[in-house]
């Protein structure tokens, strides 16, 4: 990051004020996923001049099936990144010092859905079944719901099989499993859109079922925290973004055309995003960007819940988050 100047602070200071591009201090968010409404309010915070009111020059870099934020983070690729706890404090646990400084995401959007024809009603169900379920991290909230089941995962009558899941929902269309990961804001709606209707799925949120963890949170190392001027940087950041995340709920066609805008890929449909952002506003509503300590601690108790095998080992206290930064964006 560039050192902070005089006439970036000011900036900060005075709204609707604008900085010369020499006096812009430069940050790079590492998103968890590909450009999509999942992150709008930071797309929607570039592309409105949030950031650079605030005297952020920020560059965006989406994710992908093959990047993990935290494998960035290590590699200095980026200043901060958009990362789900589990995958954070297991990797915090590992030796990288990662702290949360926000959360935009006030509720989770995990999902396991499943076929109605396969008969699995209830959990009690899942034994003997296959179960789609996505790595990279994301497996981690899906073992401590099934330690905490008692439910082994290395297959068997009493266990289930778990499918190493591909980000798409094939495994559900074509067979191959009787229920999958999907998120609410985005694997669901494609179920939807091949053709099967609602009535014919069966869902488990993770939030009902008590074993939700926190997803989209941004995270630092303690390191770039601990750096000259960093701490008023990242307030800047999150403050604009808080913003842009505030504009994008009340704005979500208007989000969600920015967000394609953005989507170098050309992947994305408008149809799709303008949903996403309706259902991603759902998880978002009511966040300041503090972050709640008690699902904090939902979240560590469900990691540590694992059995002989938790995802961590060890609470990790707060050391792992802090206040100080969305306290500062917020005064």
């Amino acid at each position: 990051m560039k050192r902070l100047t005089g006439a970036a602070i000011a900036v900060a200071l005075v709204p609707g004020a604008m900085a010369s591009a020499q006096d812009l201090d430069e940050l790079t968010l590492q998103l968890k996923w590909v450009t999509q409404a999942q992150f709008a309010g930071y797309y929607v915070a570039k592309d409105e001049g949030f950031y650079e009111e605030a005297g952020l020059d920020v560059t965006i870099r989406p994710g992908g099936p093959d990047i993990a934020p935290t494998q960035v983070l290590a590699g200095g690729g980026a200043d901060v990144v958009v990362e789900w706890m589990p995958a954070a404090l297991a990797a915090r646990e590992r030796g990288l010092p990662l702290v949360n400084i926000a959360q935009p995401f006030a509720e989770s959007g995990m999902m396991l859905t499943c076929l109605e024809e396969t008969g699995v009603e209830s959990p009690d169900d899942f034994p003997g079944r296959t179960l789609g379920v996505w790595f990279f991290g994301n497996e981690y909230p899906f073992l401590s719901w099934m330690s905490q089941l008692e439910i082994p995962t290395d297959g068997g009558e009493e266990g289930v099989e778990v499918l190493k899941q591909g980000f798409n929902v094939d495994p559900l269309l074509q067979g191959q499993a009787d229920c999958i990961s999907t998120m609410t804001y985005n694997e669901y709606w494609q179920i939807i859109d091949a053709g099967i209707s609602e009535d014919q799925l069966v869902t488990f949120k993770y939030e009902d079922r008590g074993v939700a963890t926190l997803e989209d949170g941004l995270y630092v190392t303690e390191e770039t925290l601990a750096e000259d001027g960093m701490k008023d940087a990242l307030a800047r950041f999150v403050a604009a973004s808080m913003r842009g995340w505030d504009w994008a709920e009340e704005n979500p066609d208007a989000a969600a055309e920015i967000v394609l805008e953005n989507d170098a890929t050309g992947a994305q449909t408008e149809k799709h995003q303008k949903r996403m952002m309706r259902e991603i506003a759902k998880l978002t509503e009511g966040s300041d960007g503090s972050l709640d300590p008690e699902a904090f601690q939902r979240t560590v108790d469900t990691l540590l819940a694992g059995g002989s095998d938790p995802v961590i080992t060890e609470d990790p206290g707060d050391a792992a988050w802090t206040h100080e930064i969305t306290d500062m964006a917020l005064e």
